[in-house]
């Protein structure tokens, strides 16, 4: 089958632009300005601003087309200068689009994008407006009711690759050598250059072999070698403190989105529960490579 060369996405922008080096510089008319707005009063966004063929092209899908451009040379242009491009863009749309033949694949197109345009909106609608304070509060004290009890660890580590290694660079500690001077010149972990420093963490921030290690000492101890799959670490503590919460309008927009996100995906799952649902069986899956099946009627 013979395929076009050019992209059809490409040749329908080829088919609909519209120059912007040649189109004229337009007039304001202040009466037929009155005379629009009266009509968008009575209809809104369904007032027809032209028809093609008997098809209708709306104010609302003009102001869909503004919302749309990115170019901000086309952003800046006058408001009548702007309405103008955009219905003869979209009236060269409408007259080509229906001479088109409709294929299998176009109305699978067609389909999907309604449906994503569809569901975006319901996930809007369904997101409402912004929490209040009461639902921030409760999701705030859910996140952080655990935070006095929980313990931070600062330490230090020195990683090498073997055992023996680390059980050699414990006996230089053990003898007075400086856990910062040992971590700068043997550890191969991101820290080494930094003497091994690992700043603030809590256990579960760490493998637990780790973690088991560090929550074992005491502040200004020295572990003796442990394994992870990084390698053998050599881990100083350096001092603990109680994690403490943050404070609510320091972490106010994560908590949010936190929110909402949860809203609507409880929403999406209560919608697909109470859906019927009935998916066929036998539809043999290597069809999905089958793009000739989108060419038929």
């Amino acid at each position: 089958m013979t395929r076009p060369t050019l992209p059809a996405t490409l040749l329908a922008a080829a088919l609909i632009a519209v120059p912007m080096l040649s189109m004229p510089a337009f007039a304001q008319d202040a009466a037929q300005d009155g005379a629009q707005d009266a009509a968008q009063t009575a209809d809104g966004a369904d007032q027809v601003v032209a028809t093609v063929d008997g098809q209708d092209i709306t104010l609302g899908q003009m102001i869909v087309m503004k919302q749309s451009i990115q170019d901000p040379a086309m952003a800046e242009l006058p408001d009548q200068a702007l309405w103008d491009m955009m219905l003869d863009q979209l009236i060269r749309q409408t007259a080509v689009a229906a001479s088109a033949e409709e294929t299998a694949g176009v109305r699978a197109q067609m389909e999907l994008q309604r449906r994503n345009i569809m569901a975006a909106a319901a996930v809007s609608q369904i997101a409402g407006g912004e929490p209040d304070e009461a639902e921030l509060q409760a999701r705030y004290d859910q996140l952080f009711a655990e935070a006095g009890t929980a313990t931070e660890y600062n330490a230090a580590h020195i990683l090498v690759e073997t055992e023996e290694e680390a059980t050699a660079l414990k006996a230089e500690l053990d003898g007075g050598a400086a856990f910062g001077d040992l971590a700068e010149a043997n550890s191969t972990g991101p820290s080494g250059p930094n003497r091994g420093d690992l700043g603030w963490f809590t256990a579960d921030q760490m493998v637990p072999p780790f973690a088991e290690a560090v929550a074992a000492l005491e502040p200004g101890a020295i572990s003796d070698p442990v394994q992870t799959d990084f390698g053998w670490h050599i881990i100083q503590l350096n001092e603990t403190r109680p994690r403490e919460a943050p404070p609510l309008a320091e972490v106010r927009d994560e908590i949010t989105q936190m929110v909402l996100r949860e809203k609507v995906e409880a929403e999406i799952a209560r919608l697909v529960e109470a859906a019927e649902i009935q998916k066929t069986e036998g539809v043999d899956p290597t069809a999905l490579s089958d793009i000739d099946l989108l060419e038929a009627n």
